[in-house]
């Protein structure tokens, strides 16, 4: 009987590999262990966390102040998605966005209020809002202080869009070393025709409108005279308006206001660079105060101690106090509200974008629902895409056929496809900042031979007939081809001025003399027919009940898209004490997080364009800076 042979022992080398690869086994295991353990942990965070916020959220007390101190944009509707507001929350920083109908709610809501004595306003890190948002903001703050409250305005330094919130406070004050700096509107834009140049890239451009310069930064250089004009029309009665309110507000005369802005520099001189004198001088502001001298202020005046140590009083933050107030308005008959905030996309889009079938789907949901009554489109927006746009006007049309009434309320911009998608309104209400009309279309198409050419790629063949290959963006430009684009342009201007004019009982010559892409604020829209009245969301509520006939005490409801439950739920979780809450533990994410690419305006316009054929679009770049 033969011996087996003896085992062989493995070489160093495959011992030392099956070592290495338990090891990496158990690293594995313990990283995954230690994933899900921390993400446990988190959920269980946000879970006590979120209980405590709503113990925390339904705690006002007695000689309250509301503290507003919007961070971020004011905006109509939030397109930041719920985790990522609850991630930005999570790094210490806010949601940097603020709705605005949650802070008008919150002001009125408080202006009935026993437990709130007074508004402190730190407008100082609000960025963007358009002037007609502001607008009803301040407005908001004026039914609060009609109430028999005051408003109190603090903050370091000012912007003129800041300040516009600020002047409808009873008193402003600035830290000494702060500032207001108010220096008028400006649209200034980037033009890349030079550029595209340089890479050999052919951009044709097809419009009907004398001021129709959206696309102009393609093709030129520099801005035309045209575009010129009209913008200096619209901007300075803009203008006009902002200098005319914040001299009722702070009881001064519009034309000292006027120059005292137009000579800044030598005013300046005159106080040897003192932001914050100047502005006492001017009488923008009423003093000065530091943070702590402002707590002292409120102490005085009545107000109860802070409940923490870090609280020189008694307060309530926005938020915490957005998310105390009853949400009941969405039961019952009533208006429903449907917002068109954003460039207008195809397709389905989420918010803070107007998607031709997502927004059209909003507005045929409240059509079919039973307690909808009337409906009130939001809008605000510069337009976009053409057939998007149509698509949403078209359930407009349909809504009122129905026997539902619309009217539109519209916002900071409603330019262009944002005029177009709610021309078939019942009722059209603008805010006299409001930027509109901007009535025209523009095609732009592109073809990139010369950047072939530069890289030594060339493009030959044959076709089968003299229309064959003409939109190839790999070879110019047939002029037969840019023949069939002017004229699918012609078309789409005539069927918008056609369509307004039919909307608006005028004519189509009287409504083409006011179109060819110019813009208009709310109030010279009013004067040339195109807006119906002047007023923001809640005249626009007014009229949309009266409308259907629904009394004084009628119910409002947002048509949104339904969030998850677990995006209600982070979106719960983030509105009150629950920030607080996470960063006690120690659980503070990369600030990294929160930041999102802000790219030039006119960029826009090549997100969604299509090589290989003509780009149509109802767009308007129209927002002052």
């Amino acid at each position: 009987m033969s011996t087996p042979p003896p085992l062989r022992r493995p070489n160093g080398f495959w011992a030392f590999l099956r070592v290495l690869g338990r090891g990496f086994n158990v690293v594995r295991l313990v990283v995954l262990n230690l994933v899900f353990f921390f993400l446990l942990s988190i959920v269980l965070l946000l879970i006590i966390g979120g209980v405590a916020a709503n113990r925390v959220a339904r705690t006002v007390k007695d000689g309250s102040v509301l503290v507003i101190q919007p961070k971020g944009e004011l905006v109509e509707q939030y397109s930041i998605e719920p985790l990522q507001r609850a991630l930005q929350g999570l790094s210490g920083e806010p949601p940097r966005q603020v709705q605005l109908r949650d802070l008008t709610g919150a002001i009125d809501a408080a202006a009935h209020d026993a437990r709130i004595s007074r508004i402190l306003l730190l407008p100082d890190q609000l960025q963007g809002g358009g002037f007609a948002a502001l607008r009803e903001a301040g407005a908001a703050l004026d039914r609060f202080r009609a109430a028999g409250k005051p408003v109190i305005a603090w903050g370091v330094n000012l912007d003129q869009g800041q300040y516009y919130l600020a002047a409808h406070a009873d008193r402003i004050l600035l830290d000494p070393q702060g500032g207001v700096m108010i220096t008028g509107l400006a649209n200034y834009r980037l033009f890349y025709k030079d550029l595209l140049d340089k890479l050999g890239v052919d951009v044709h451009l097809f419009r009907v409108g004398r001021y129709k310069s959206a696309a102009e930064p393609y093709i030129l250089d520099h801005a035309s005279d045209d575009s010129k004009a009209a913008d200096g029309f619209w901007m300075n009665g803009l203008w006009g308006e902002y200098i005319d309110e914040v001299a009722g507000l702070r009881k001064l005369d519009p034309a000292t206001v006027r120059a005292d802005i137009d000579q800044l520099p030598q005013a300046i001189d005159r106080t040897g660079g003192d932001l914050a004198k100047l502005a006492q001088d001017e009488r923008l502001v009423d003093g000065t105060a530091t943070r702590e001298q402002l707590d002292t202020m409120l102490r005085k005046a009545g107000v109860p101690a802070g409940d923490k140590p870090q609280e020189g009083f008694r307060q309530v933050g926005l938020e915490r106090y957005v998310a105390n107030l009853d949400r009941d308005d969405a039961f019952g008959p009533g208006v429903a509200v449907v917002v068109a905030e954003g460039e207008i996309v195809g397709g389905k889009q989420p918010q803070g974008s107007v998607g031709g079938e997502s927004t059209a789907a909003l507005i045929r949901a409240a059509r079919h629902d039973r307690r909808t009554k009337a409906l009130v489109l939001r809008i605000d927006s510069p337009g976009g895409e053409v057939y998007a746009a149509e698509q949403i006007r078209r359930e407009v049309e349909l809504t009122r056929a129905a026997g539902i009434p619309v009217v539109v309320s519209m916002g900071n911009v409603a330019a262009s496809g944002g005029y177009w998608i709610g021309m078939n309104a019942d009722r059209i209400y603008a805010d006299p900042n409001t930027i509109t009309g901007s009535i025209g279309i523009f095609g732009m198409y592109y073809a990139v031979p010369g950047a072939l050419d530069k890289i030594g790629i060339h493009s030959d063949g044959v076709g089968t007939g003299p229309m064959a290959g003409a939109f190839d963006v790999t070879r110019p430009l047939d002029p037969k081809a840019g023949q069939v684009i002017q004229a699918i342009i012609n078309k789409g201007y005539r069927d918008f001025v056609g369509k307004v004019a039919q909307a608006r009982g005028k004519s189509f010559e009287a409504i083409d003399a006011i179109a060819q892409g110019r813009v208009w604020t709310g109030r010279q829209a009013l004067e040339r027919g195109l807006v119906d009245q002047l007023g923001g969301l809640d005249a626009a509520l007014d009229q949309a009940a009266a409308l259907a006939r629904l009394g004084k005490n009628y119910r409002v409801r947002y048509v949104e898209e339904p969030l998850g439950g677990l995006q209600q739920f982070l979106l719960g979780v983030n509105q009150s004490a629950m920030v607080q809450i996470a960063q006690g533990y120690g659980l503070r994410l990369p600030d990294w997080l929160a930041e999102l690419p802000r790219l030039a305006p006119e960029l826009k316009l090549l997100r969604t364009a299509q090589a290989g054929r003509p780009n149509v679009y109802a767009y308007c770049f129209c927002a002052p800076r």
